[in-house]
């Protein structure tokens, strides 16, 4: 029989189990050695060791972006569960679809799984040849959106493309025109692109607004079936550096110089 410590039944072999128990914290073991931690909402027992972080062998997740009212960071798993509950309170109504491709359609389980799919498959695929980041948005430190940086053979076209999304509460507040700014800025300054490419459906005044605040120009169309059976015209939209109408502001970058690869750069 296998040998008890402090009243607990112990596995001959090395293993990792885990369990609740009544008026305890939850409890671990992991190779003979017994663990236990108090459980935050959305955390998971933290195997790093102190004053170590994943940035270390990731370095753009250590990339940090500012901009007077936000704070975008590469998102991390740790942001996934802010994310989810942002997603499921709500980005549009139902009775519109703003996303090529209607992944919000979806049914509430069905949403959650199709997202964590969806960008754990997106960081898997990254290379300096085709990369994305989707920066988490935050503000007051609270979860309020995401917004996407993609490119593709960078090193050589030097155009990148953004996408993003904001949760219905925080809409109407300048924050999409402000998070699309702080990643432009970046993009223009210091990857030195020297184009940045974006588009939204001719149904959605919100996005294109932005877009002709900050100087993009019509770059043509698509049509698209939206969702089954639905037309819908793609406005494409370009930004050049010359034309980039700046804000009162300057992002503020930090973490760049260790990521630089990342870019293909």
């Amino acid at each position: 029989m296998a040998p008890r410590v402090a009243g607990r039944q112990r596995s001959a072999l090395p293993s990792v189990r885990s369990g609740v128990r009544v008026g305890r914290a939850p409890w671990f073991w992991l190779s003979g050695f017994w663990l236990s931690d108090v459980v935050v909402a959305g955390k998971v027992l933290a195997m790093t060791p102190p004053g170590r972080a994943l940035a270390e062998y990731w370095p753009v997740f250590g990339l940090r972006l500012a901009t007077p009212r936000l704070i975008l960071t590469p998102m991390c798993d740790d942001d996934l569960v802010e994310a989810l509950e942002v997603i499921l309170s709500g980005i549009h109504e139902s009775s519109r679809m703003p996303f090529a491709m209607p992944w919000t359609d979806a049914p509430p389980d069905e949403l959650v799984a199709n997202t964590l799919r969806y960008y754990w498959t997106a960081r898997g695929a990254t290379t300096p040849a085709k990369w994305s980041v989707p920066f988490i948005v935050r503000m007051g430190g609270g979860l309020v959106g995401m917004q996407d940086l993609t490119g593709t053979d960078f090193a050589v076209t030097r155009t990148v493309s953004t996408g993003s999304w904001l949760g219905a509460a925080h809409q109407g507040k300048g924050i999409g025109a402000e998070m699309r700014s702080a990643v432009v800025q970046f993009a223009f300054d210091h990857l030195r692109a020297e184009r940045a490419d974006s588009g939204a459906f001719t149904d959605n005044p919100a996005s294109l607004h932005v877009s002709e605040k900050l100087g993009y120009v019509p770059n043509g169309t698509a049509v698209r079936q939206r969702r089954t059976g639905e037309r819908a015209v793609e406005q494409r939209l370009t930004l050049l550096p010359k034309e980039f109408r700046r804000p009162g502001w300057d992002v503020q970058i930090a973490g760049f110089a260790a990521c630089r690869s990342y870019f293909g750069l």
